[in-house]
């Protein structure tokens, strides 16, 4: 498969910030992914206004233990006029609206520097409009982030990073000696997992940060079937002592769909013994209603002293799992839940919404081994007046009228 047919197949993408996170490190893994992506990159930088003096520098690269390739925008022979000065992003937003950029392109860049922007100017007290960029004014800084916008508009893909490295000290800024993350830096990574791996320095930049928020980043990798299709290395410009500055790229596409799917579902355990019937159905209600609760068991059982309880079991998203438990606490007595997570397999269905007889019915069509199977919700039929033979005929009803529309 060409580099192009492999970028447009890739469905998923999971960045490990092994070394950090920086805009020229996110370019160079993508495009020793995709290096049929290269060319129009490339073109897209040019096309944002970059001066035919200013080189732009792709190389391989290696150290003392991986391989990879480095990015760069070589400035050294650029003689232009005010080339370092600092512009504003006013400035650097109307240069791109007007710029020769793809459409899709120009949008990707402008929010991605809106996004920063809008850190800087909450950091330091002033409009957007009025933010100034000092070193994200120059060329590298906007041609990492105009490479960036291209690539993650060719590639339409899912992304997830890795937990990312905090790193430590000072570094210096048109604002002085700030502390790393630097101020802007850490309000773009509010809620990201971060860990601290002992290596200082500015392990993430504020390009790598506001690509991962325009991203949307999930840190849950899916554990869904997928196939591997290719892997990236970006190096960094700094060295680190006894660790390699890399920022990894692993593409996968989605496997073939098959009957059943992998998932995951979190399971919340707990019993309670001094709650009124009454109330505990209130609560456990209630709880049927959170966003994230998929369903809500209740089994009788003899707790400690032979004293009647009830056993609670909650199936919910892996990914709410403490916003659940805090909704247990809340809806009933229990002082102390157990939780795990476990993998599951499941039937792939579909939910709609059918006529049938003029009334509006709820359906899940499951596919199984021997066909589709297609039940009607309970709660559409619950008002059906004629008893169980009357509820029975629009259960067959629903069914023939799916069948129907199925196969026209």
């Amino acid at each position: 498969m060409s580099d192009c047919g492999k970028a447009m197949s890739v469905k998923y993408i999971h960045l490990d910030a092994v070394g950090g996170v920086a805009g020229d490190m996110f370019i160079a893994a993508v495009l020793d992914a995709f290096p049929g992506l290269e060319e129009g990159m490339v073109q897209a930088i040019r096309a944002a206004g970059l001066p035919a003096d200013i080189g732009i520098d792709l190389a391989a690269h290696r150290d003392h233990a991986l391989t990879g390739l480095k990015f760069a925008i070589s400035e050294a022979g650029h003689q232009a006029e005010g080339a370092h000065h600092h512009r504003t992003f006013s400035d650097i937003r109307d240069a791109l609206q007007k710029s020769r950029l793809a459409e899709s392109v120009r949008a990707e860049a402008i929010a991605m520097f809106t996004l920063l922007a809008g850190a800087e100017a909450q950091v330091h007290g002033m409009s957007v409009d009025a933010v100034g960029f000092h070193e994200l004014g120059e060329w590298d800084s906007i041609a990492d982030i105009v490479g960036a916008a291209f690539l993650i508009v060719e590639l339409n893909a899912s992304w997830s990073v890795g937990p990312l490295p905090l790193g430590g000290g000072r570094v210096a800024t048109a604002h002085g000696s700030l502390p790393v993350p630097a101020p802007a830096t850490a309000l773009l990574l509010e809620g990201f997992e971060c860990f601290d791996d002992g290596v200082g320095g500015e392990r993430v930049t504020p390009t790598g940060a506001v690509i991962l928020r325009h991203l949307g980043a999930n840190q849950a990798r899916g554990r869904g079937s997928r196939r591997m299709l290719s892997g990236g290395t970006g190096f960094g410009t700094r060295s680190l002592s006894g660790l390699s500055n890399v920022l990894r790229l692993l593409a996968y596409e989605e496997a073939e769909p098959t009957a059943q799917d992998q998932d995951r579902i979190a399971e919340i355990l707990f019993e309670v013994d001094d709650q009124t019937p009454e109330d505990l159905a209130t609560g456990l209600e209630k709880l049927r209603t959170h966003s994230a609760v998929r369903d809500v068991l209740q089994i009788p059982a003899f707790g400690k002293k032979g004293r009647m309880t009830t056993h609670v079991r909650v199936l919910a998203d892996p990914l709410q799992i403490s916003a659940v438990c805090d909704a247990c606490f809340e809806e009933t007595t229990t002082i102390g839940v157990r939780y795990q997570v476990l993998d599951r397999v499941i039937l792939q269905r579909q939910e709609l919404q059918l006529d049938v007889d003029g009334r509006s019915i709820g359906v899940k069509a499951v596919s199984r081994s021997g066909g589709i199977t297609v039940k009607a919700e309970a709660d559409d039929i619950a008002e059906i007046v004629g008893g169980h033979d009357a509820r029975s005929q629009l259960r067959r009803d629903a069914d023939e009228v799916f069948r129907r529309e199925e196969g026209s």
